[in-house]
């Protein structure tokens, strides 16, 4: 399984719709596709005993006091490795405790990792089904797995041990993290995205929270595969895109926003420049002409701090054909709306919400937060004029993600903004297995926004837009 069929988890375990009857069972009465869920096997980590942990500690120890590891930090990785394994070797062929073979690899390897490396979490790292690793303190460190939470038998030794890691972390990309700055994003360097907060925030102890990397980078067709969505709502999201319509992303925690903006963004046109605005750079946008920018938090004398809001700002005089804002979560709401209100259209973000309608109320209070002396009815009014589609997304109790709803905001009525609802996803309830069971259907409203589309020469099959088209 690659890891981008399951870093999202999208659609492993619920109704999936898709056209491969190979793949699926179709009721051809009632459009209902149903899909059994997959059996995985559980977590397999071989773990030292007690005895064996000793020995490690009593190796590793030794080793620290042969080896200087400023020297070794200065030297390249792989090299690095080489001399700490020859050395560990050596160590271990000294002493009397009778290992086999495997136990003294994954001892010289765990000392590799623990100088070198993440510790622990190592393991984890390389594992294809693990989407999350999660860390309440040095004894507990939990994996999500297939949209599921497990624990795993993976320790670190003392809190001590749990703080060098986080700090190793973060010290690569120039944060920090100590009693003053408690609290910090950072990422490794494969991308992916890190979370890491400390006592006296953290009462059990520090605590660490890893989103893993996409390697593969997921496509909208992969998307369909999976499940999180119909042919025909990808293909109105395709042409939305092309159209520069402006778009926003909204879902809770872990249900996929990231890897919905990373795969509609697949079709803004080549010849158009993008730039990318994030806390933490996590976005692979696949296109020849893009800027990444990235913020900076303030150093140890509370100065230098850059905002996103500050980001916004300069990016408009740095001529974007299209802006992307990894995710709004502040004042910097207002400076995206002015942008995509004044020329910069095609525009892309997400934001953390339960539905369209609380995402609209989130982005109000968002540009209350810029200090505006704003009327709630002019904010509506800029909130209306900006936006044009909301993709809903939704982390299901059977762990799978999935494109709940497709809406279009129409414009202002009085005091309120109206949406019409174009694509959703109809739930029926839970089988036995707790997999939600459902279907996708369009509502039968044919979006405002098709004119636009065949005024650019894009092609539009109203067929789509009927109801339970597939």
């Amino acid at each position: 399984m690659g890891l981008k069929t399951r870093i999202q988890g999208f659609g492993l375990s619920s109704t999936v719709i898709a056209e491969d009857e190979n793949v699926v069972k179709q009721d051809n009465n009632d459009n209902n596709v149903e899909k059994s869920k997959p059996d995985f096997a559980p977590l397999s980590l071989k773990v030292l005993s007690s005895l064996e942990l000793a020995f490690k500690e009593s190796i590793h120890s030794k080793l620290l006091d042969i080896l200087d590891l400023s020297l070794i930090s200065g030297i390249e990785e792989k090299e690095a490795r080489k001399q700490i394994r020859v050395v560990a070797q050596k160590l271990i062929d000294e002493e009397s405790i009778p290992l086999n073979t495997l136990i003294r690899h994954q001892i010289i390897k765990e000392i590799e990792d623990d100088v070198l490396g993440l510790g622990p979490l190592e393991a984890l790292l390389y594992d294809p089904t693990i989407s999350d690793i999660l860390v309440n303190g040095y004894r507990k460190v939990y994996v999500e797995r297939f949209g599921k939470l497990e624990l795993t038998p993976v320790k670190f030794n003392d809190n001590n041990h749990l703080m060098k890691i986080i700090d190793r972390i973060v010290s690569r990309i120039g944060r920090r993290i100590d009693e003053s700055s408690p609290m910090v994003d950072a990422r490794l360097l494969d991308g992916s995205r890190v979370n890491a907060i400390i006592p006296p925030l953290a009462i059990d102890g520090p605590s660490l929270s890893i989103r893993r990397f996409a390697v593969d980078k997921m496509a909208l067709d992969d998307l369909v595969t999976r499940g999180a969505l119909t042919n025909y709502m990808a293909e109105f999201l395709k042409l939305a895109t092309k159209t520069k319509l402006n778009i926003l992303i909204s879902g809770g925690t872990g249900s996929g926003k990231t890897t919905m903006l990373n795969a509609i963004s697949n079709f803004i046109p080549n010849n158009e420049r993008v730039i990318t605005l994030e806390d933490s750079a996590e976005l692979q946008l696949q296109l020849p002409h893009v800027l990444r920018l990235e913020t900076r938090p303030a150093n140890i004398e509370g100065k230098g701090e850059i905002t996103l809001r500050d980001l916004v700002r300069n990016s408009l005089r740095m001529r974007p054909d299209r802006i992307v804002i990894g995710e709004v979560r502040s004042g910097e709401a207002f400076d995206m709306l002015q942008a995509m209100n004044t020329g910069h259209e095609g525009s892309l973000t997400t934001v953390h919400a339960n539905n369209a309608r609380d995402a609209l109320s989130r982005l109000e209070n968002m540009v209350s937060m810029a200090g505006l002396d704003m009327p709630a009815k002019a904010i509506r009014t800029q909130i209306a004029s900006a936006i044009h589609i909301i993709i809903q997304l939704s982390r299901l109790e059977d762990g799978s993600r999935r494109v709940i709803s497709i809406q279009e905001v129409d414009g202002m009525e009085g005091e309120v903004i109206t949406l019409s609802e174009i694509f959703k996803f109809a739930r029926r309830g839970l089988d036995e297995k707790g997999v939600v069971l459902g279907q996708y259907c369009s509502t039968g409203i044919i979006p405002k926004c098709v004119s636009n589309m065949k005024q650019r020469g894009l092609k539009t099959d109203l067929a789509i837009f009927s109801h339970n088209i597939d």
